[in-house]
């Protein structure tokens, strides 16, 4: 076991993102909340500390703060990024302005002074700033070491072991921004390569052998996708038979998705596979709702409900596992107290406060490139790894307003299209997601003689690492031409294809 990066959790969204990044460049992270930062520290095994962005502005009131000057008296090297670069400025001196605005985007940084942060980067590039407040003068026998074309500081350090920068150096908008933080883990932290998820395997099986009763049952949501599916795989390789895996037909599936399934998992040696049809009564509550975070809970706490039913017939039953990973964590606030909610993830926020089962959640440390990884190691076939993400609550969420069969059809046929002229033409394997969604918009469209009003279905196609952050494809003409075609061709009363054109940040990968 090599030495650590512990990451300060205050509440930025791209917290988990640091700490991937950090991982993939062979050094094992783990992130803390402010709060039981000592905790870690204690334990020994540190080589290094990052302080993460937040959601709030350093100078208001109630803004998560740690103890700087006892940090100061440790022998090891801190990367302050955003809210931490803020942190460090207030806490050591330094003199900030109060923003009344975010000041959010892309901005080109020069350097004005090459420490070991920035050693062997070019002298300007592009990086992504997210932040309220600004340091205008470093604390004393600080330097800042680079600017903004307007002249802010964007980094500073006090030349021995506190570093910072006011842009992310984790997300994929900047540039050289894996180099930046390879230079503090190699250079400034001293920590050579050692880490990768692949390894991790034996000790997750035995950290869930550790976890359930001997003579304790799980059961597992499986969907078919890679998360459930290795999650399914690793509690099997743990309990044995003691494991009930259950596939849910929530009727908000895939083209042909259950069928998929159900072989997939049978051919992988997964014993008692008890497969429900729930379509009919998932429809039935999701009838006239039409604000996603609301369908978004009710998929949820349905989910858990039919859990239960099923659990409830078989003996011993103490455990539901699920495939949570690090962004739905993340992106539901449930990863830290300080966390803003963007959004409710079906295996977090929908969970009923009264839940008979305890949570099983082997991959809720690891990113999807990650799960892929251990999946691969596990001798899962390629063709669950490789599959692009499906969101937990189901083309509910590729549609917007309320969920009903027909647009749910729409949805399901266009969006097999899609995946099918991507196939062919060597490109989904390039891209993270492509998909269709569906609103309640129509467009008049022109059918042989007749004229109808259909609907408008939106193509999205993005490229990402990790789901953190996502840029949309910019696609071959000939290939999205092919796709309208068929899509208006094809689905029954679509009149009208587009295409969907932002990045995440500012908007989310799914549209609900």
């Amino acid at each position: 076991m090599g030495l650590r990066i512990v990451v300060v959790d205050f509440g930025g969204q791209y917290t988990h993102l640091i700490a991937r990044r950090v991982r993939e460049l062979g050094v094992y992270s783990e992130i803390v909340e402010p709060e039981s930062l000592r905790e870690a520290l204690e334990k020994g095994g540190v080589g290094g500390i990052i302080l993460s962005g937040g959601p709030k502005a350093v100078l208001e009131a109630g803004a998560p703060t740690i103890n700087l000057n006892y940090l100061s008296r440790l022998d090891i090297p801190i990367l302050g990024i955003c809210y931490g670069h803020q942190l460090m400025a207030k806490e050591f001196g330094g003199e900030l302005a109060r923003s009344s605005y975010r000041e959010y985007g892309r901005m080109k940084v020069r350097v004005i002074h090459e420490d070991e942060l920035f050693r062997g980067l070019p002298s300007s590039f592009w990086v992504w700033m997210s932040h309220w407040d600004t340091v205008i003068k470093p604390p004393e026998g600080w330097i800042a070491t680079s600017i903004s074309e307007k002249g802010i500081i964007t980094s500073m350090s006090d030349g021995k072991r506190f570093y910072s920068t006011q842009f992310h150096p984790e997300v994929s908008h900047t540039e050289y921004g894996s180099k930046i933080l390879e230079n503090f883990l190699r250079k400034i932290c001293k920590i050579n390569p050692w880490w990768s998820p692949g390894d991790q395997v034996s000790r997750i099986i035995e950290e869930i052998r550790n976890t359930v009763g001997e003579d304790e049952r799980v059961i597992c949501a499986v969907s078919g996708g890679v998360d459930s599916v290795t999650t399914a795989v690793l509690v099997s390789k743990a309990v044995g038979e003691r494991l009930y895996s259950i596939f849910i037909d929530t009727g908000l599936l895939r083209k042909n998705e259950r069928e998929n399934v159900e072989n997939t998992l049978r051919n992988l040696g997964i014993k008692n596979l008890i497969v429900v049809d729930a379509a009919g009564r998932f429809l039935e509550k999701l009838k006239g709702v039409r604000d996603p975070e609301e369908k978004r809970k009710i998929i949820g706490e349905e989910f858990i409900r039919v859990f239960e039913e099923v659990s409830s017939k078989i003996e011993n039953v103490r455990w539901l596992a699920q495939g949570t990973i690090y962004p739905d964590r993340v992106e539901s606030g449930k990863a830290s107290r300080h966390s803003a909610l963007i959004k409710s993830h079906h295996n977090v926020g929908g969970l009923p406060e009264k839940m008979s089962l305890k949570i099983l959640e082997p991959l809720r440390d690891f990113y999807k490139d990650e799960v892929r990884a251990i999946a691969k190691k596990l001798g899962i076939p390629r063709e669950i790894w490789a599959r692009h993400p499906f969101p937990g609550p189901g083309l509910a969420v590729r549609i917007i307003g309320e969920v009903n069969e027909e647009k749910l059809k729409i949805c399901r046929d266009a969006s097999a299209i899609i995946e099918e002229e991507l196939m062919k033409s060597g490109v989904y394997d390039m891209v993270w997601q492509a998909f269709a969604v569906v609103g309640d918009d129509r467009w008049i469209g022109v059918m042989g003689d007749d004229r109808i009003e259909g609907y408008i279905v939106t193509i999205r196609i993005v490229e990402s690492i990790d789901g953190m952050t996502a840029d949309w494809h910019r696609i071959d003409y000939e290939i999205i031409d092919r796709i309208s075609r068929r899509i208006t061709n094809e689905v029954f009363k679509v009149t009208m294809v587009t295409y969907a054109v932002s990045s995440k940040p500012p908007s989310t990968i799914e549209p609900c």
